[in-house]
């Protein structure tokens, strides 16, 4: 294991428990969740149903349901440990049921494979109830930019 994998991983560890609102992600900040499981090649964090996060018709928007998930696997991928910034090429994103506004949901994400340059990850969104709100798969595609010369 590299010092970039231990030090993300050790990061993210002072982190449990806390509102996630100063990463580097600008969007997820927004988002507001909270990390409760962190690991190399696992990651969960609750969100609570915002308003500002619904549709029209007052349960969570599909675009924010794959925020949640994106940003969850981005982190995890990021503890997972590149020296290089890798970035999604896709997610496939399956909505299988309503939130509503005030619901605490947990997302949870698992790299399913790990390659020299493509990570592949899932992830799934529940409720309390554990009914399943939406489900994704992800390729993650490693980058030149090395970490380091974005300050990581």
């Amino acid at each position: 294991m590299s010092d970039s994998k231990n030090t993300g991983l050790e990061f993210f560890k002072t982190q449990l428990g806390k509102t996630l609102d100063k990463t580097p992600s600008a969007a997820g900040n927004w988002l507001g969740g909270t990390l409760l499981e962190i690991d190399l090649h696992y990651i969960k964090v609750s969100y609570v149903v915002r308003p500002d996060m619904c549709n029209p018709g007052q349960i969570l928007h599909g675009g924010i349901a794959s925020l949640m998930l994106d940003d969850v696997i981005g982190m995890g991928n990021f503890v997972a440990g590149s020296e290089y910034l890798m970035t999604s090429i896709n997610l496939n994103v399956d909505f299988l049921s309503a939130a509503q506004i005030g619901e605490k949901l947990e997302v949870t994400a698992k790299l399913i494979r790990s390659g020299s340059n493509l990570n592949h990850w899932e992830a799934v969104i529940k409720k309390e109830s554990g009914k399943f709100v939406a489900k994704a798969s992800s390729n993650l595609i490693k980058t030149h930019v090395k970490l380091s010369e974005l300050g990581f």
